[in-house]
């Protein structure tokens, strides 16, 4: 784990992610990169030169209609000393029912993110920790050529100025393997999604896609982010 932290610590200063006395709530969705995150930065801020807080926030989308149980996340949060605040949604209904969305993972991501944006404001929080990691961000720069025919990706910090609030994202340095790993490692409580959608998106897709390539060109990976860097795309 102190690797990956190394890793998460490294992202933090290049991009200046953290201030001291920020307060950081981490999105908890509860899968393993947001789980790893939380307790990543709850490490760090106990050494970290500049202080800062961290707590957790969960957007349950309550699929099927019934609250999602959170109960072994809650159990985490206590371990690490992290308060831990939870909003119930009706995102799976509006997704799914109402307006019935053929590729819904876009507007649930940008729903969700509004739910948490929220969330900070309303309970004191500057600043908005989500656990997009390196491979993320490759699969999210190729689809945006792929799909959307532009050259983009998120970005590692924004500031948001309609909400006042910093969204940043401390894992891009770690990639997915090594996350699913240390997570298994540390035996984090991960809570299996239940959206009807999960593994069936343009995001796995691409995910196999770059698989394949890999098999070509072992270093695709680093090469993409290399160049996002260098080119100064997005704030990379």
């Amino acid at each position: 784990m102190q690797k990956l932290i190394g890793k998460v610590r490294a992202a933090v200063e290049r991009y200046r992610l953290i201030d001291e006395g920020d307060r950081v709530a981490v999105g908890v969705s509860g899968g393993k990169d947001s789980l790893f995150l939380l307790c990543a930065l709850a490490e760090l801020s106990r050494y970290y030169p500049k202080k800062f807080t961290v707590a957790a926030i969960t957007a349950d989308p309550c699929f099927g209609g019934k609250e999602t149980d959170f109960s072994q996340i809650q159990k985490l949060c206590d371990t690490l000393s992290v308060p831990y605040y939870k909003k119930r949604t009706n995102l799976a209904q509006v997704i799914f029912e109402d307006r019935k969305e053929e590729n819904p993972c876009s507007l649930c991501a940008k729903m969700r993110r509004g739910i948490l944006h929220n969330l900070c404001v309303e309970l004191g929080f500057n600043k908005l920790a989500l656990g997009h990691h390196y491979d993320d961000a490759v699969q999210t720069f190729l689809m945006n050529l792929l799909y959307g025919g532009k050259l983009g990706c998120f970005s590692p910090k924004s500031y948001l100025s309609r909400k006042e609030i910093t969204q940043i994202r401390p894992l891009i340095f770690c990639g997915e393997r090594e996350i699913r790993s240390a997570a298994a490692r540390m035996e984090l409580p991960i809570v299996k999604s239940g959206c009807p959608a999960d593994g069936l998106t343009a995001r796995k897709d691409t995910e196999l896609l770059i698989a394949r390539l890999e098999q070509d060109f072992p270093d695709l990976k680093a090469k993409v982010l290399g160049a996002m860097q260098r080119a100064g795309i997005d704030g990379w």
